[in-house]
């Protein structure tokens, strides 16, 4: 189903529709079914209620964290229980369409002076989906030589990713956001080593029967780092964003098999369309901006499609929202 987990590069996808304010593309599968991707520009909520009950397996979605970003659009600063209330109706909408087993993988930020709005919008999302795993996603990090073991004895400190420098006596740089992963009941097992990792000690491997593959499950902190781009208008034209490989970790450990319907309702630039696009899985994301939509459906035609379609150019390429 996914050719690149094995190791294969999968076929480009073929843009099937493209029209003003919607876009599809499909790639046929080695075992003869076909996988569709389909973007929407519009409201998350209106789209979803056009969605069949408990059609999507997978969501992975970050939505404005109402910390004052400046979005092309979207008013970010609204009464915060206004935020809330809005928060609460597209979990309700997302629970509806959420299969029985499913997962949905909610990407949450926050700043130093108001640390609080992840956990309000976990609290709220809770109301409708149970929180089964937390996860730390850590965009930069800093690594001293003594706590490395054996690989650090001649090793300098270490800092690797990238972090907005924040100029104040009070607060520390923000290196870090939530990934709340919610189900219906908590129970929806997850494939844990598809984003597993070596052990370091290999005395594991000889002791224990679960580390024969010499794999371990990765845990709840993923280091995923931001690309180092020289321009942020054009590399990176969205203000909170977050890179392909978040989505594509959350596709992975929810299952391969499992994952058949993917969906983000804040599709940004694209990130998460782009992840569903490199695993060969189905996908459907819903982006109210227009600008933010055309990026994602060009970012779709540059890294995913072949150039020539049934309806229109895109070019070849490989593979971030």
């Amino acid at each position: 189903m996914q050719q690149e987990m094995m190791g294969e590069t999968p076929p480009a996808w073929q843009i099937t529709r493209r029209e003003p304010g919607r876009w599809e593309a499909a790639q046929q599968r080695d075992d003869g079914t076909t996988a569709t991707i389909t973007l929407i520009c519009g409201d998350c909520l209106e789209g979803m209620s056009g969605l069949q009950p408990g059609s999507i397996d997978v969501v992975v979605t970050s939505p404005p964290y109402n910390l004052g970003i400046r979005y092309s659009r979207y008013d970010d600063s609204i009464p915060r229980e206004e935020y809330l209330e809005w928060i609460g109706r597209w979990a309700a909408a997302v629970k509806r369409v959420l299969a029985p087993q499913g997962s949905l993988f909610l990407n949450v930020g926050s700043k130093p002076s108001d640390p609080w709005v992840p956990l309000q919008v976990a609290l709220r999302v809770g109301d409708y989906l149970q929180l089964q795993n937390t996860i730390h996603w850590v965009k930069s990090i800093a690594i001293d030589p003594e706590t490395m073991g054996r690989a650090g004895r001649e090793a300098t400190p270490l800092g690797i990713g990238h972090f907005k420098p924040i100029n104040s006596a009070r607060f520390l740089n923000d290196c870090h956001e939530y990934i709340f992963h919610f189900t219906h009941a908590g129970d929806v097992p997850l494939d844990r080593l598809a984003i597993g990792v070596p052990y370091q000690d290999k005395s594991n491997v000889r002791r224990w029967r679960q580390a024969a593959d010499d794999v371990r499950c990765r845990g709840n902190t993923w280091f995923i780092p931001y690309d180092t781009i020289q321009n942020g208008k054009t590399q990176r034209p969205h203000p909170a964003s977050f890179p392909i490989a978040l989505p594509e970790w959350c596709y992975r450990l929810h299952g391969s098999n499992a994952a058949s319907l993917c969906m983000d309702p804040f599709l940004g630039i694209g990130s998460s369309a782009l992840a569903a696009a490199r695993l060969g899985l189905s996908f459907i994301g819903f982006e109210l901006d227009e600008g933010y939509f055309a990026e994602a459906v060009a970012r779709l035609e540059a890294r995913a499609c072949h150039m020539e379609s049934s309806q229109g150019r895109g070019t070849a390429g490989g593979s971030r929202r």
